[in-house]
């Protein structure tokens, strides 16, 4: 067991090493669109890849959730058949976005011995989701 320090440098030094690994600037948050982020995480026993809409207010979460879902079979054609389309995603801090994502599951940051799966997984699947987003960012923005 890592301690709380332990713990953090354990995760700094696993995004220190993905962004010399794949050096690269990432779209992310610059995704021109208010409230709309691509996002790696890594949670406790998991790594997503995600398409997340932020915004306060349900309604343009569903307004534009319901613009992402009238592409799913496209995005699941282009990104992955596995993505999970949730308008109702709850984050770790409590908060309820609208979450379009692809897990891998049973890795841990703690086990280093994860981290070259983990980079691969990010690395194929926010590719592929940026270039979704940037060929139909104008069907979603209209």
């Amino acid at each position: 067991m890592f301690s709380k320090e332990e713990a953090k440098e354990r995760r700094q030094l696993f995004w220190t090493m993905f962004g010399k690994r794949y050096q690269r600037k990432w779209m992310l948050y610059d995704t021109k669109m208010k409230d709309v982020v691509l996002k790696f995480d890594f949670e406790d026993k998991r790594a997503i890849v995600a398409l997340d809409l932020t915004h306060d207010d349900a309604f343009y979460r569903a307004y534009y959730f319901e613009k992402l879902e009238s592409l799913k079979s496209l995005m699941k054609e282009e990104v992955s058949q596995y993505l999970i389309f949730d308008p109702h995603y709850t984050t770790v801090s409590g908060n309820e976005i609208a979450r379009i994502y692809i897990s891998l599951d049973g890795v841990k940051i703690q086990k280093q011995t994860d981290w070259p799966m983990v980079y691969e997984f990010f690395h194929t699947y926010m590719d592929r989701l940026e270039e979704f987003f940037k060929t139909y960012k104008d069907l979603i923005d209209a």
